[in-house]
């Protein structure tokens, strides 16, 4: 049987999506705390706000997954991108007819932070689909949306300053809300009405009960699996811990280091761009090698250039310069690790559970963040600077070790798993077969 053609369109627009939605949500995260403390003066009611919205997203991504399995990809991403798009330009709407209080500005950003939870997750697990009917092996495609994730890191920063400079924080806002009504219109336009027919999709890859089983037992279900499979249960606490330890450094300790060493935040800035130009750079460099390098080798070899080495130069208090140096080798290994990452928990997902078990992953993942600043404090306190970041290092180091060491032979590319045998929420066996999307 003939293979169908490649069908690139619905790729290239869901990479045009990521753009918008990526830098989008990065200049919403500095617009609206940056709007917040220009119109109260207030560092508290800035922190309440980041809040509000950081909560309900994690909730909302982990509980929204059956949701998304359920509608579909795209049409979660439409509901979703144009009610962000209506919430977050109300802000400024409501602002200048001087009629947004502090509890209608919460409310707003809880629900925006709502929405962006399960939008994000649908974007996010519709890679696979998208990829599949390009004809692109997933390592490429996981390449290339990782150097958009990690590039939208690196211009939001000066793309939010020049909003807010020549649109003045609320207006900077509203930008942001058009991002979203126009990444709606892009999924609405470009990407493949099927999606919007998950129960057949489910049906065809052998997941007969997806269209009678009821939302708590869909979500036990990616409960289920996510507990069940070893290896991606390791990975995505292996990312919780290395989150919430980065966190930490960024929201602290560099700050710390920063301003106890007369650096200033221009040496901290710089220290960031560094490993974000890195990233992006390899990231592309990912999606090109990335089918054909060895996994576990390509694993350690990154986590151990990436992991530890920043926080070891930044104890030991080099010069700014060779710091910089060790940040962009960092970066340039730690762009291999997303799109290494992305293709294995998408090849070991069933379709049919992309949404639940992404949405929770995620959420797990995300989960230890709040944490960070608190960990970053107790130890500068409970042990000073320099051994605060030492320890961070090696917890990193240990962190990445684990599922390496553990996992075996799990690493092996293997088929993506289409259907899903309900019987049997068992990890299945690896297989060393490449994957042909």
């Amino acid at each position: 049987m003939t293979p169908p053609p490649p069908i690139r369109t619905p790729l290239f627009t869901l990479m045009a999506v990521m753009v918008i939605a990526n830098v989008g949500t990065r200049v919403s995260a500095i617009a609206i705390p940056w709007f917040v403390l220009s119109t109260t003066g207030s560092a508290t009611m800035t922190g309440l706000v980041a809040a509000f919205e950081l909560g309900p997203y994690v909730v909302a991504k982990a509980l929204g997954g059956p949701i998304t399995d359920r509608v579909g990809q795209r049409r979660i991403s439409m509901i979703t991108d144009t009610g962000s798009a209506l919430v977050i330009g109300a802000i400024p709407l409501l602002h200048t007819l001087d009629q947004l209080p502090l509890p209608a500005l919460l409310a707003l950003v809880a629900v925006g932070g709502a929405l962006r939870g399960p939008g994000d997750n649908g974007k996010h697990t519709a890679v696979p689909f998208v990829t599949e009917l390009a004809h692109w092996p997933l390592e490429r495609a996981t390449g290339l949306f990782g150097a958009i994730e990690r590039g939208s890191g690196l211009v939001a920063p000066g793309v939010a300053a020049l909003m807010i400079t020549v649109a003045s924080p609320a207006g900077a806002v509203g930008v942001t809300a058009g991002c979203f009504a126009i990444s709606a219109l892009l999924v609405a336009t470009g990407m493949p009405v099927r999606f919007e027919s998950p129960r057949a999709t489910a049906h065809a890859a052998g997941d007969e009960s997806a269209a009678t089983s009821g939302y708590l037992s869909q979500l036990a279900e990616g409960f289920r699996f996510l507990r069940g499979d070893k290896l991606l249960l390791m990975l995505t606490l292996m990312i919780m811990v290395t989150n919430l330890i980065d966190v930490a450094k960024t929201s602290v300790l560099l700050p710390v280091w920063a301003q106890r060493g007369d650096h200033g935040v221009t040496a901290m800035s710089a220290l960031l761009t560094s490993m974000a130009l890195g990233s992006v750079v390899s990231s592309v460099l990912a999606s090109w090698l990335g089918p054909r390098l060895p996994r576990k080798l390509t694993y350690f070899a990154s986590f151990l250039i990436a992991g530890p080495g920043p926080y070891i130069v930044l104890a030991l208090d080099w010069p700014v310069s060779w710091l910089m140096i060790t940040y962009v080798i960092a970066g340039l290994a730690s762009g291999f690790l997303n799109p290494l990452l992305g293709a294995i928990f998408f090849e070991r997902i069933p379709r049919p559970l992309l949404g639940r078990v992404g949405g929770l992953s995620d959420a797990i993942a995300w989960g230890g963040m709040p944490l960070g600043g608190i960990v970053a404090a107790a130890l500068i306190a409970g042990l000073g600077l320099s051994p605060a970041f030492l320890v961070l290092g090696i917890s990193y180091l240990i962190a990445t070790i684990i599922p390496g060491l553990l996992s075996g032979d799990m690493f092996d590319r293997r088929p993506p798993q289409r259907g899903h045998n309900r019987t049997n929420d068992r990890t299945p066996q690896p297989t060393t077969e490449a994957t042909t999307p």
